[in-house]
């Protein structure tokens, strides 16, 4: 099994168990914050492209990794993390998309293992979150279990304007928080959540 120092990504290290995402008014544009305050990653949308590319930056904006999707407007695929420096591909996040449950699965890109998983919370919600008028803004909540589906955190969204979540992680000792973070950030741009 991938333990979280193996995916070790250049330029970025995730320490705290809490991190604050808030989405940019206009567009699919994010910043994570550290429990202080302070700016640990910056992930956008690029737009125009024929497949869907998430670059991520540092606070500084160094490019540390970029996600893209697997395929054409990838609803229900994958999306490969690459790290900026080396260009290999670290890890891959797989949607199985369903109308009752959004399920994400973050997996090792080698050795293929799953490292994580990042589930809604339930039937109801997610349906009332994708079909209903003002579905939108009943916030969102994810569980974030390990490979053996023990706990490891959460993802829980705020109610405001922007989408604006906390993502707690109590266990990483399996998990690597920043596929995890940056995985939150996709998730909300892809779903539209």
């Amino acid at each position: 099994m991938t333990d979280a120092e193996s995916i070790d990504i250049a330029g970025i290290e995730l320490t705290d168990d809490e991190y604050t995402v808030e989405q940019s008014l206009i567009r699919n544009k994010y910043t994570a914050t550290d429990a202080d305050g302070n700016v640990v990653l910056r992930g956008k949308q690029k737009m125009f492209k024929v497949k869907e590319e998430f670059p991520f930056t540092d606070a500084e904006g160094n490019d540390v990794f970029t996600v893209k999707a697997g395929g054409l407007i990838d609803v229900a695929g994958n999306y490969v993390l690459s790290e900026a420096d080396s260009g290999e591909d670290l890890v891959v996040l797989d949607n199985d998309f369903s109308i009752f449950q959004d399920t994400w699965t973050v997996r090792d890109a080698d050795g293929e293992s799953t490292l994580a998983r990042i589930d809604s919370r339930g039937a109801l919600v997610t349906i009332a979150r994708h079909y209903l008028p003002l579905g939108t803004l009943i916030p969102h909540k994810y569980e974030i279990t390990d490979a053996d589906g023990g706990h490891v955190g959460h993802v829980a969204g705020r109610l405001s304007i922007r989408d604006r979540y906390d993502i707690t992680i109590d266990d990483a000792s399996t998990v690597p928080k920043e596929p995890v973070v940056a995985a939150a950030m996709v998730i909300d741009a892809i779903q539209n959540n």
